[in-house]
């Protein structure tokens, strides 16, 4: 199958400082990352494009590592994650979705094995389109305090011929979280749910 080819990658950390109310005792990070690569099914029909997921693993690990980094380097720190892909015009929606396996599976292995789904959007879409990604707790998606998601894109990509592939991380739940649910303290950690 056809090697990856970057053309960029893009990091970008907010970290929040304040949200009316009192300031948090640690500031909230919320970091994204983006690959933009070509895309070898731009303009036509291929009935198998799983084979590309092998070819993505490599990249998925890259950017998990790197945005860890970008968030200080441990772990422990991370509380919340997603995922998502947005396909040049040339593409369709399906090649957005090769990123499912790639992208999931390497923020858990970096991360050390974290139990709930990814959640993850995609959309097709040309230069400057804007995602927003998703988030959940890494342990349970049933962490209300944690949903919440991160709007991204740059303002050249992705081209026809092109797929953005994205992940996100942040190191907490939102500023002043108070809609109830399941507490992050209360995780039982047996499914990915709760």
């Amino acid at each position: 199958m056809a090697d990856v080819v970057i053309r960029k990658i893009v990091t970008s950390v907010e970290e929040i400082f304040h949200e009316f109310g009192p300031a948090p005792a640690t500031p909230l990070k919320r970091g994204a990352i983006m690959a933009v690569i070509a895309n070898p099914f731009a303009g036509k029909y291929v009935e198998d494009i799983q084979p590309f997921m092998e070819d993505l693993k490599p990249l998925g690990l890259d950017m998990a590592r790197r945005l860890l980094d970008a968030l200080g380097g441990d772990p422990k720190t991370v509380e919340g994650y997603g995922k998502g892909s947005i396909v040049g015009a040339g593409g369709e929606l399906e090649h957005g979705a090769l990123w499912h396996a790639p992208g999931g599976y390497s923020m858990r292995e970096v991360l050390g094995g974290a139990k709930a789904i990814v959640p993850s959007a995609k959309k097709v879409g040309g230069p400057g389109t804007r995602l927003d990604v998703p988030v959940t707790h890494i342990d349970a998606s049933y962490v209300r305090s944690h949903f919440d998601s991160i709007e991204v894109g740059i303002n050249d990509a992705p081209r026809a011929d092109e797929l953005a592939f994205i992940l996100v991380m942040t190191t907490g739940p939102r500023i002043h979280h108070r809609s109830g649910g399941l507490a992050a303290g209360d995780i039982k950690g047996e499914d990915g749910l709760r």
